[in-house]
């Protein structure tokens, strides 16, 4: 569509038609993978089925599209850093320890979710749960890497816990 403005607002049917094409070939370019840019494309159209938006015009609408796809792109390389960083794991245990296809899904997940809940958090409360989760380190020894008294590191702890008890409920916050 060549022109600056709608007469009204585009249908998502309109939009797909007009859009499409150009989004999924940004898309190849961005991944450099023809198929990963169609399933983001196509990802991409149905989350404004599901949150239906107004453009006023074929810029403003592009410049969305662009928006949302680059968030989709940003979460696919993260989720593809996360399986790397697992499959790299998995490859040091004997094979008969390996988990199911389905096994290593569901930990990837948890692993993306999780990655999530520290990002919602202060640095230091992030920093402290994964020092005391990962590291196995005492409350103390945090406190004094943080600079903050032990009490704070068990608000700190006790904050990420919270929020990991949200994710398990399914009530992520």
């Amino acid at each position: 569509m060549n022109t600056s403005e709608y007469a009204s607002p585009p249908s998502v049917e309109h939009l797909y038609l007009d859009h499409h094409g150009w989004l999924q070939g940004w898309l190849r370019r961005r991944l450099g993978n023809a198929s990963d840019a169609a399933d983001l494309a196509h990802d991409v159209f149905l989350r404004l089925l599901a949150a239906p938006k107004r453009f006023d015009s074929p810029p403003e609408a592009r410049g969305y599209l662009r928006t949302m796809a680059n968030g989709l792109c940003i979460d696919l390389w993260r989720r593809r850093e996360v399986e790397q960083a697992w499959l790299d794991a998995l490859a040091s245990r004997p094979e008969a320890l390996e988990p199911s296809p389905e096994h290593r899904s569901i930990i990837v997940e948890t692993l993306l979710e999780i990655g999530d809940m520290l990002g919602r958090l202060p640095q230091k409360a992030a920093s402290a749960f994964v020092m005391a989760q990962l590291d196995g380190m005492p409350y103390r020894e945090i406190a004094a890497r943080l600079g903050v008294s032990d009490r704070m590191v068990k608000k700190y702890i006790a904050q990420a816990m919270l929020q990991c008890a949200l994710i398990e409920a399914g009530l992520e916050a």
